[in-house]
């Protein structure tokens, strides 16, 4: 998987074709990576993310699907929101609703024609996903989703610290990268 790496960044300041946000079923912004993407954007953003139509009340992005905006204010010219599912100890289909989050994204970066990506590590902070399944659940969908030749170019897996890139290293590695 020569097109995946691992950085130790600040999602925000990556200059990318998009950024995935690990949103919430709303969409109008929260906390951790969420709230940062939002920050960065500006107040445009959550203006944009107003205006994706409810599937159900309150829900924008139902678990396991994404949605696209513009970037607005942040480098990446658009930004793919996610919303990843909260874990329950495994038996809550967490791993397939998460690896859905991974290939839905990367979906509607084909589809808009985009050739590089970024992801956090969805569903590791406040929705409390291991992060060791966590990233090789991302593996395992990146994998299987660039099988037949999609055309990205780069897909980046963000590490907000010296922890998770640790971690996302070697789940990349276990993929022969």
């Amino acid at each position: 998987m020569h097109r995946v790496q691992v950085v130790r960044a600040d999602i925000t300041t990556l200059e990318v074709d998009a950024i995935v946000n690990a949103a919430n079923e709303r969409m109008l912004g929260g906390g951790g990576v969420d709230g940062a993407i939002h920050r960065a954007a500006g107040p445009r953003l959550r203006d944009a993310c107003a205006q994706v139509p409810e599937v159900r009340p309150g829900v924008r992005c139902p678990t396991g699907e994404a949605r696209i905006t513009p970037g607005f204010d942040l480098p990446a010219g658009h930004v793919i929101h996610t919303v990843g599912p909260v874990w329950h100890g495994g038996n809550a289909d967490e791993e397939r609703l998460l690896g859905r989050c991974y290939s839905r994204s990367l979906a509607l970066a084909v589809e808009y024609g985009l050739r590089s990506i970024a992801f956090p590590a969805i569903s590791c902070g406040v929705f409390g996903y291991p992060p060791d399944e966590a990233a090789n659940v991302a593996m395992r969908a990146i994998a299987s989703f660039l099988e037949p030749g999609a055309d990205l170019e780069r897909i980046v897996l963000v590490a907000f610290g010296e922890r998770a890139e640790s971690t996302l290293t070697q789940a990349l590695g276990a993929f022969g990268d």
